[in-house]
């Protein structure tokens, strides 16, 4: 289930009630809704483990550029949310996360409509910084088509 509106988001106080892990696996579960942007950007996340998120999706052809392909925002996006997630799995509870810089290498252009896991594993996780790595594949194929890396800042709350 996705959100629709703010109202169907976890409030803060409830985020803050839990850790980012078991966070992610009620997200996953269903207990609380995914993000919209899933919807937007065709994704959502399939499969959540301590230190390692993978999300599943395809690009549409609504996230193209004016040349036809998929827009390297698109990559970007889909590395950000595994990498970053991955990292939120070792947030503790009373914590919050965001990221600080992500970047993206794109290996080779995806096919509109073609089915990828992008997977994003943690590195370091300590008690401000977090730093993961994260990949883009072929779920057929099983052709690399981007890599990314990131750091977050993790912060605690009140």
């Amino acid at each position: 289930m996705r959100a629709q509106t703010p109202d169907d988001l976890p409030s803060q106080a409830e985020a803050l009630s839990m850790s980012g892990l078991e966070f992610m696996q009620r997200m996953l579960a269903g207990d609380l809704a995914g993000p919209p942007i899933g919807t937007t950007m065709n994704y959502e996340a399939t499969h959540v483990e301590d230190g390692k998120v993978v999300f599943r999706g395809a690009p549409t052809f609504e996230v193209c550029n004016p040349m036809g392909t998929v827009h390297g925002g698109w990559y970007g996006t889909l590395l950000d949310s595994c990498m970053a997630c991955a990292v939120m799995t070792k947030v503790p509870k009373g914590s919050v996360y965001t990221t600080l810089e992500y970047k993206v290498n794109i290996t080779r252009p995806l096919p509109i409509g073609m089915e990828i896991e992008a997977t994003g594993w943690v590195q370091h996780a300590g008690r401000s910084t977090g730093i993961a790595s994260g990949e883009i594949r072929g779920v057929e194929d099983g052709k690399l088509y981007a890599t990314g890396s990131t750091t977050c800042i993790i912060m605690q709350v009140g």
